[in-house]
């Protein structure tokens, strides 16, 4: 089973990129940013607390992210593998995810992350926000949600170095440039 994880900060082309490596290696896409806007729009007392904290810019808490995505991935029992995306961002997520996949015999093959310069990933999330109509990417919760990733995921490095499954490429360049570049990394390392 090949379970992948994509890093990055928020507007790293994580998800762009996710979906095309789900597709060439028949992986399951789980993007917990796509899973928590359809509890939003589903109006859910679970879907409006998710949206308050989202709309400031802040991390959903670990025990109910773990839950959900525990959910997702019993769901999909006879799959190739999965692709994590936007999920651990947390070292406590990281080691949460690593007991699941304990429990079900399986592990992380790779951690691929996403390099995007600051200035780069503002003007992406400023232009996604005006064309997608997405509320909760605004300049300042933007900001906010950078210093959020940067204080939180930055230790997952090291975890992930540790572990000798981290990957960083620079991702700036065409769409299938990058693409390329992920299927090289992971070729090598499945």
């Amino acid at each position: 089973m090949l379970n992948l994880v994509f890093f990055g900060p928020p507007g790293g082309g994580k998800g762009t990129q996710a979906a095309k490596v789900a597709e060439q290696y028949n992986l399951v896409h789980v993007s917990t940013g796509d899973i928590l806007r359809a509890e939003i729009k589903r109006e859910s007392e679970l879907g409006l607390k998710i949206k308050d904290i989202i709309n400031k810019g802040e991390l959903v808490p670990d025990d109910l992210l773990i839950k959900i995505l525990e959910n997702v991935f019993d769901s999909h029992n006879e799959a190739d593998g999965f692709i994590f995306d936007g999920f651990p961002r947390t070292l406590p997520q990281a080691e949460a995810l690593d007991e699941m996949m304990t429990r079900r015999s399986c592990q992380l093959k790779q951690v691929l992350s996403l390099d995007v310069p600051v200035e780069e990933l503002l003007e992406r999330l400023l232009k996604r926000a005006r064309e997608q109509g997405r509320t909760d990417d605004t300049e300042d919760v933007i900001k906010n949600r950078l210093r959020v990733y940067h204080k939180h995921t930055q230790p997952l490095v090291d975890y992930y170095r540790r572990k000798g499954i981290y990957s960083e490429i620079y991702g700036v360049g065409s769409v299938e440039e990058i693409f390329q570049e992920l299927c090289q990394i992971i070729d090598q390392n499945k």
